[in-house]
């Protein structure tokens, strides 16, 4: 889906300037994204197979949940109505922890130039996995994987991406952290 996207500065700052997704892609215009790493208290980490229509890593294991931040949509807006198309989970505020925000730059060799500012949550998954119901436009399958798997990118294929490996021991930090309080 082509959506309309607030333009940021490289340093994250607005600039008073809207484009669509594609075009902001296309010319390497920094925009927001937000990423949701659902986790349950076993430690667990939920995983989405991203459909083989997608334009980037297709078929891919990655981020419980992520997408874009529509123009002048608030970050926790956007990550609860991502959570909700994706997985078909309704999340409260006070169940999105916020941890960081994260400058994400990436070539694609479709020529997709990503440029964002990734901001970054955690939540508890309260309910069974079958509860959820997968957007199948986005989402090929969910799956509930050992959280060590964030540690351990180098060794799996096709699971997460081994050149992010320090976020995904940052995510893995920050889960472990919330579920020993």
């Amino acid at each position: 889906m082509d959506e309309l996207l607030n333009i940021l500065t490289p340093e994250g700052e607005p600039t008073g300037k809207t484009a669509l997704k594609s075009e902001a892609h296309k010319n390497g215009w920094f925009h927001a994204t937000v990423h949701v790493w659902i986790f349950t208290s076993d430690k667990k980490i939920l995983l989405q197979k991203r459909a083989l229509t997608k334009k980037v890593f297709p078929g891919l294991w990655d981020i419980s949940v992520a997408g874009h931040v529509a123009a002048g949509e608030e970050t926790l807006t956007s990550a609860k109505r991502e959570v909700f198309e994706e997985i078909g989970l309704q999340i409260d505020d006070e169940d999105l922890i916020k941890i960081g925000t994260r400058i994400h730059q990436i070539s694609h060799p479709n020529g997709i130039q990503d440029n964002e500012h990734h901001h970054v949550f955690i939540a508890e998954l309260k309910v069974p996995i079958e509860d959820l119901k997968i957007q199948k436009e986005e989402v090929d399958a969910i799956k509930l994987f050992d959280l060590s798997t964030l540690k351990n990118t180098k060794n799996l294929e096709n699971v997460l991406l081994p050149r992010f490996h320090d976020y995904y021991c940052f995510i893995f930090n920050q889960i472990i952290n919330r579920i020993q309080k």
